[in-house]
């Protein structure tokens, strides 16, 4: 199971969840993306440059006429990783998976039949 912790923390969340939506190739400009997902400039920074040192995203940095622009992308890498992601949490809600994370999602290991009254 590819349960990822740098993509599971919300915000990061939510930025690949928006980045998938998108398309393969397409890309948003980054102060759309932090309107979007009502994230400061500096906060959404930070995230995206945690994603982009994993390879999950691209930043690509530009001019539109003498202003500049910053763009990010989702990678291929990105787009696997998030879809796993996605995986891993439907087999924790369906109680699929090892045993531990059976356990630790409340499966059936541990559990025995609740007493019935009288």
């Amino acid at each position: 199971m590819a349960f990822d912790e740098l993509i599971h923390q919300p915000s990061r969340l939510r930025i690949m969840a928006f980045l998938n939506r998108l398309g393969p190739e397409a890309e948003v400009e980054f102060t759309r993306l932090s309107r979007h997902l009502e994230l400061t400039e500096g906060n959404l920074s930070r995230h995206l440059a945690k994603l982009e040192a994993a390879g999950y995203v691209e930043v690509r940095k530009g001019f539109s006429g003498r202003r500049p622009r910053t763009w990010v992308r989702l990678t291929g890498k990105g787009r696997d990783a998030f879809r796993a992601h996605l995986r891993a949490l439907e087999a924790i809600v369906k109680g699929e998976g090892n045993d531990d994370t059976r356990r630790s999602a409340g499966g059936r290991q541990g559990l025995r039949p609740r007493p019935r009254p009288g």
